[in-house]
């Protein structure tokens, strides 16, 4: 799918539609949700990792805190580019991005939202960090400039043919709120629950209320919302972590609708006449990296004694882990047929996606065979860090790809941890192989490829999650090339080739891609759309016909 920035520059007839679809629905649904006092109950996987829309990238964060602010550009439900805080965009020249906004627009505590806030979020942006920055989202801006009360002009680091692209996700924040806020004092302003209260003001469809960490999260509905008001007054996004705890909440009707329901209780589900099921393929991948530092701190000797150098840094080694995977037996066994086989850090919809890379298939007596010429017959000790409670299936796909490495000798110590666990530890270098889910969610690969295949560059602003040392020249080149390639066909040629190169080395292993399901009781919700980034919105959940 080819999510160029020209294609979002103007408010088009369909997503004119599309918005106007969107309020009909809520407004047809409002005067009975608001007679039967209607709440909604959300069962999710996992949560925010703060009230603050900007201290990280990571994706159920951002799905948290959209109920609360509203983007610049909104991603709609296939990742195309539509209008949101911003109505319309343009780009009078390589380096310029003008962004008319969006007039009546109203914060939760009543007072207009301006070009003053937009700027001021844009350069907070550059400045709040948590463990997987946000950062990457405005790495492309050198200046924001007020021209108006109404329209903010971007100035860039050369020219920047994606920007709108990497805009789905500057949170728009109350400058007055958040004035004078540190990244040492953020967390605690924004997560001070209550009208007024706190920092957590923006102009999204719900009014904070109260966040429980890795509990529950409660807001309520902002009836002046620009889009219309949701039928729902009161939401509750409960966090339940633990599968069979989420699913015997569903049964019991605890929770409307529960998100990524594990595909071992779809078929029961499916016979239950109180229930629906919605299936939906998303961007996100099942990857490993691997750790190329000289040396790295979770891998030795099988016997435990220090190894004379990272074995992992020789692409031999790194290519006999990927042939041991079974990535079909992964999507059949482990995610119980609830994923598809990748062969590339991008699926099929993504622009930059390269068509003709082969598939991944295992192959263990060439697996053995490299591992041998590597110098390393009978393996070595490691410790596989994945997450258990990010995405479907992850704990079970982690704890498969560990038994299918031991048929290469390798002592594999499987570590599942929370999120919560995993990314700080990536973050500081404390992990050597490490499996979690990434999604392109800005619908082009430089997304992707920028940030874990060029090599480290915070002066270029690039490689941001590039933790382990990875460094091809050619990927960077091509890589800093397509950031600033004004033509569409051209951005794709490199975007496609780097993405080559860096499958070819073997650093990061992509296994399957994501699909998920969700559960409702069909007499309460309805979900109106499935997203390719797996969000579950409120204000996409209608109630049930009645």
């Amino acid at each position: 799918m080819n999510h160029a920035s020209s294609r979002g520059m103007k408010l088009t007839r369909r997503s004119a539609l599309l918005m106007g679809a969107g309020i009909a629905v809520s407004a047809s649904n409002f005067a009975w949700a608001q007679a039967q006092g209607q709440n909604l109950t959300i069962g999710v996987r996992a949560g925010p990792d703060s009230m603050d829309p900007h201290f990280t990238a990571t994706g159920t964060h951002a799905e948290a805190l959209k109920h609360i602010f509203d983007t610049l550009v909104w991603s709609g439900d296939r990742l195309q580019l539509e209008p949101c805080l911003a109505e319309s965009w343009s780009r009078p020249n390589p380096t310029t991005w003008e962004f008319k906004l969006r007039r009546g627009v109203k914060f939760h505590d009543g007072s207009e939202m301006t070009a003053e806030d937009v700027k001021f979020s844009i350069e907070r942006m550059k400045t709040i960090s948590g463990p997987n920055p946000a950062t990457i989202y405005v790495r492309r801006v050198d200046a924001v400039t007020i021209v108006d009360p109404y329209t903010v002009r971007v100035t860039t680091i050369g020219p920047s043919p994606t920007l709108a692209n990497d805009f789905i996700r500057v949170f728009i924040v109350s400058h007055r709120a958040a004035a004078g806020l540190t990244p040492q004092n953020a967390n605690e302003a924004f997560n001070r629950g209550g009208a007024g209260a706190g920092a957590a003001i923006g102009t999204g469809p719900f009014k904070f209320v109260s966040w429980t960490p890795r509990d529950s999260f409660v807001m309520e509905r902002f009836d002046q919302y620009w889009r219309g008001p949701s039928p729902w007054q009161r939401v509750t996004r409960k966090e339940v972590p633990n599968d069979p705890a989420r699913v015997a909440q569903m049964r019991a009707g605890q929770l409307e609708i529960i998100q990524r329901a594990p595909a071992a209780d779809l078929p029961a589900f499916e016979r239950d006449a109180r229930m629906r099921v919605v299936r939906g393929d998303s961007v996100y991948v099942f990857n490993i990296e691997l750790d190329l530092r000289e040396r790295s701190p979770q891998v030795s000797a099988r016997d435990g004694s220090a190894l004379p150098a990272n074995p992992l840094r020789d692409v031999r080694v790194r290519e006999a882990i990927s042939l041991a995977i079974d990535r079909q037996a992964l999507v059949e066994v482990a995610m119980e047929g609830l994923g598809r086989v990748q062969n590339q850090m991008v699926t099929p919809e993504i622009f930059g996606y390269n068509r003709s890379l082969p598939p991944l298939v295992e192959n263990l007596p060439r697996a053995r065979q490299l591992m041998a010429a590597a110098g390393f017959p009978n393996g070595f000790k490691i410790v596989f860090n994945f997450t258990n409670d990010r995405l479907p299936g992850d704990a079970a796909v982690g704890t498969a790809v560990a038994q299918m490495l031991a048929r290469i000798n390798l002592d594999v110590q499987a570590n599942g941890a929370p999120g919560a666990v995993v990314f700080p530890a990536r973050t500081r270098g404390d992990l050597s192989m490490v499996m979690s889910g990434w999604g392109t969610l800005t619908g082009e690969a430089h997304y992707t490829l920028s940030s874990l295949a060029h090599s480290n560059d915070p002066e270029r602003r690039m490689g941001a999650f590039n933790w382990r040392g990875y460094k091809n020249p050619e990927v960077d080149r091509l890589l800093q090339a397509a950031a600033i390639e004004m033509d569409e066909a051209a951005r794709r040629t490199q975007l496609e080739q780097a993405g080559a190169l860096y499958a070819a080395d073997f650093t990061s292993l992509p296994l399957c891609a994501v699909s998920t399901a969700w559960v409702m009781l069909k007499d309460r919700v309805n979900l109106t759309k499935t997203r390719a980034d797996e969000e579950t919105l409120a204000y996409d959940i209608a109630p049930a016909t009645r």
